[in-house]
């Protein structure tokens, strides 16, 4: 019996994952104890920061929570960090657990909105450079008052209603987009490719959207209100300072986004085929046609309760998980919507993603019990006060790329207020890292899913292996972003503060 038990507790490890991913994942739980032992922790906490990585890179293979989370429960076992150190870092990041369960589930409520006023957009903007921009450019609007993961969680669902629309269509099946099969007949696949490299560049320039409107405003990022209290800055304050920073990397990166829909460069570049468009003109047509009066109602309150999400977002009326509720409530009453399974499908798409964010919290835990980051830190504070502002912006840009931004700020930010305190730095010097620190923890780290949490969720979410989103195309994708606005921060940084 036993030896029949074996293969079966083998082949039911991380299901229908390949071979290779099982075996790697097991050398990965095998080794740590060994480094640990051999290495140290911090050595040992480098290495488990680049195995972490590793499974977010094969998401498309295993969700990274089974795998990342296992590797999160052996650093708890080997005592890399503590229950106690992780409870600190979810609950310092409890608003964003509270956003990613409610306002994401909120935004499935409207997803009737959103697929009319996008579809209107698509079907009327003819040049795909001009919608690229636009898409960039809301997205930037909107992460400047809004929140990053709130206007990713649209641009998803948007992309995901729309590919549900023409797999219905080719697969001459009743889908409904919430289990779409992405193997086509062969008579769509060429269409169905061009089809995925459309929405692929509109879902990265919108994501890279988010960054720029995120570092320009002290509501934008959840670092930059933590940098803000810190250094007692105001909103207009915050923005007039940000701006010789913010604004260049703006203007450059919208440029970025035309150039790469005019060149083709890096992936950029699909236009929607011509029977997609014929099918998503058709399906808004026919839903015109059948749109009667509990239809129409349904859209009016889905667009008041919108109005309603954008001036409590704006105004920070309350937390932005709490708004989401709202929102919830609001269109669940009175658009009828009373059954608790018909209601718990909202919440399908954000809850895996927050359970891996938990998992993140865990290895951001080990970073910050190990002191991994401190090296880094001492070395650039011990360069000349004329340097620091550079080499503060990449080395918090290097850092954001492989961990989470609010702690990387709150570290940075910290041991720069001790050294004002201390009388060490100037208040002007403080000012000129503090704003060094935001920039760098916002804008470089568009160069991997790791470092922006909207990145991480739009790899994660169900339209990412629909459109062959992997880590590696994200990563190739957002190059040409992570070069502009990492270039242009940097020279910003350096000469224009």
């Amino acid at each position: 019996m036993s030896d029949a038990l074996l293969p079966a507790l083998a082949q039911n490890f991380l299901g229908q994952a390949p071979g290779w991913y099982k075996r790697t994942i097991v050398a990965f739980l095998l080794l740590n104890p060994i480094a640990m032992w051999l290495l140290g922790p911090y050595l040992t906490g480098w290495l488990l920061v680049v195995e972490f990585i590793f499974t977010l890179a094969m998401a498309l293979k295993c969700y990274p929570l089974l795998p990342g989370g296992l590797l999160a429960l052996e650093a708890l076992v080997i005592g890399m960090t503590t229950p106690d150190a992780l409870y600190r870092e979810v609950l310092g990041n409890f608003p964003v657990i509270l956003l990613l369960m409610f306002m994401v589930a909120g935004i499935y409520f409207m997803k009737d909105l959103l697929l009319l006023t996008f579809t209107k957009l698509i079907l009327g903007v003819r040049s795909k450079s001009v919608l690229a921009l636009l898409f960039c450019l809301v997205a930037a609007v909107l992460s400047a008052f809004l929140d990053a993961l709130t206007v990713t969680a649209v641009i998803i669902t948007v992309a995901v209603g729309f590919y549900g629309v023409y797999h219905k269509v080719a697969s001459a099946g009743p889908g409904d987009g919430s289990t779409l099969d992405p193997d086509e007949d062969p008579r769509h696949r060429e269409h169905l490719e061009q089809f995925r490299a459309f929405l692929r560049s509109l879902l990265m320039h919108g994501a890279v959207g988010t960054a720029l409107g995120g570092v320009c405003t002290l509501v934008g990022e959840p670092q930059n209100l933590l940098i803000a209290g810190v250094a007692g800055w105001d909103f207009v304050e915050f923005f007039r300072l940000m701006a010789p920073v913010s604004m260049p990397v703006l203007a450059c990166g919208l440029l970025t986004c035309l150039l790469l829909e005019k060149t083709c460069w890096f992936g950029y570049g699909a236009r929607l085929p011509r029977p997609v468009r014929r099918v998503l003109e058709e399906f808004a047509a026919a839903e015109q046609a059948k749109r009667r009066s509990p239809q129409r109602a349904a859209l009016l309150i889905q667009a008041l309760a919108a109005v309603l999400l954008v001036i409590g977002l704006a105004l920070h009326l309350a937390e932005v998980g709490f708004i989401g509720l709202m929102v919830i409530i609001l269109i669940a009453s009175f658009n009828g919507i009373i059954d608790q399974h018909q209601i718990g499908k909202s919440f399908q798409e954000a809850l895996p993603f927050t359970s891996l964010l938990v998992v993140f919290f865990a290895i951001v835990a080990v970073i910050h019990e190990q002191h991994l980051f401190s090296p880094i830190i001492h070395a650039v504070l011990a360069l000349p006060p004329e340097q620091q502002p550079s080499m503060f912006f990449i080395a918090n840009g290097v850092l954001s790329m492989i961990s989470d931004n609010v702690f990387v700020a709150t570290v940075y930010i910290s041991e720069v207020k001790q050294a004002l305190d201390a009388g060490e730095i100037t208040p002007l010097q403080f000012e000129h890292l503090a704003i060094a620190i935001n920039t760098g923890t916002n804008l470089p780290s568009v160069a991997t899913p790791n470092g922006q949490a909207a990145f991480l969720f739009l790899l994660t979410s169900a339209i990412a292996p629909l459109v062959r989103l992997s880590y590696g195309r994200m990563v190739f994708m957002a190059l040409p972003y992570t070069l502009v606005l990492g270039g242009v921060g940097l020279f910003a940084v350096t000469y224009w503060l």
